[in-house]
């Protein structure tokens, strides 16, 4: 299982919806680095250095939440349920 970034916003509703679920894998062993890039420049230099995966997998920008697994150059933009979250994860 690879580490996966969580791309989020502080102040984002679908990111805040996200945080539970994120949290309950990390619980359970799943590596995920959760980085805030409205607010923190570093972060958001992170995220656009793998924009052209993210922007292939989201359609449109550089949107939050975004789930990134640098080994193998995935992205997946958006809401999801636990389930599906961690069956991308797992992929």
């Amino acid at each position: 299982m690879s580490k996966v970034i969580m791309f989020h916003g502080a102040s984002c509703p679908h990111c805040h919806h996200m945080m539970p679920i994120v949290d309950k894998l990390i619980e359970e062993g799943f590596e995920i680095e959760k980085l805030e890039v409205w607010s923190n420049p570093e972060n958001a230099a992170k995220m656009r250095e793998n924009k052209d995966t993210i922007i292939a997998a989201c359609g449109d920008g550089l949107g939050v939440p975004t789930f990134f697994e640098p080994v193998g150059k995935r992205a997946l933009c958006g809401e999801y349920t636990y389930e599906e979250l961690k069956e991308w994860i797992q992929k």
